[in-house]
């Protein structure tokens, strides 16, 4: 199955700290590492791993993180279409004593702008982009998004096959208005709904380590599905295995499921 990514990447600094402070509080870090993350490139990375093979039309500036994330995600498998313009986006994400992710976005994020060539895909996810790009991404036979991007949607007034989105964070907030035949709201360890139906969480296949990078496996494991043909609850119980593997490693590619 041949499928594509359009979407952003942020340079992530991770500090594993004793808690996230509150205002004039000092937190200490026992460990820290950085790469190239965000929705656009988990998303991709875990479709390399379902699918065999990805290929991701983002945006980087051309600067050293932008280098740096190019090199760590073609080591990830995934095929890069890359435009360089501005300065490449930073974060930083606290992984607190919960193993919850606390996280602070610096500057704008690239958003890759089209026509793109994506008119033969199975599937494509459209995590981020401009109108041109969206209506490039609805070539595919099967298109999938996220309400984080909601006014492009909007704006862009194409068919979505699936729109996928956490219930519980403002920003990925959906009330209507898109021509969507699924909609997915994710809950944690709670599960979540999806075309109207509660569905439950999976199992941890091991001990909680790190929960970023879980919301974005979880909905490129239940795009595919989706997009091979599978029925909903059996794409379901794919999504719910690979946001549960995600957060038992380190940073979210290093417990991603495989085929």
């Amino acid at each position: 199955m041949r499928v594509a990514v359009v979407g952003h990447v942020e340079w992530v600094e991770f500090v594993e700290v004793d808690r996230v402070p509150a205002p004039g509080q000092i937190a200490h870090g026992s460990d820290s590492w950085a790469e190239p993350a965000g929705g656009g490139a988990v998303v991709a990375a875990q479709l390399v791993k379902l699918a065999g093979a990805c290929d991701f039309y983002t945006a980087l500036g051309e600067d050293e993180h932008g280098r740096r994330s190019v090199e760590r995600l073609e080591e990830l498998g995934m095929t890069l279409h890359v435009q360089w313009f501005g300065q490449t986006r930073r974060a930083l994400t606290h992984v607190d004593q919960a193993r919850e992710r606390t996280i602070t976005t610096v500057g704008a994020k690239l958003r890759p702008a089209g026509p793109l060539p994506l008119g033969g895909y199975d599937g494509v996810f459209f995590v981020a982009g401009d109108v041109a790009a969206l209506h490039s991404a609805r070539e595919a036979r099967f298109l999938a998004a996220t309400p984080r991007e909601l006014e492009t949607l909007l704006e862009g007034g194409v068919r979505i096959d699936l729109l996928v989105g956490s219930g519980t964070d403002p920003g990925e907030r959906y009330e209507g208005g898109l021509d969507v035949t699924v909609v997915c709201t994710t809950e944690g360890q709670r599960g979540g709904i999806a075309g109207g139906e509660r569905y439950a969480a999976a199992s941890l296949p091991g001990p909680l380590v790190d929960t970023y990078g879980a919301g974005d496996s979880f909905a490129a494991a239940l795009f595919f599905g989706l997009a091979r043909g599978d029925v909903l609850p059996e794409a379901l119980e794919l999504a719910a295995r690979a946001g549960a593997a995600v957060t038992t490693g380190k940073g979210p590619y290093t417990a991603q499921i495989t085929l």
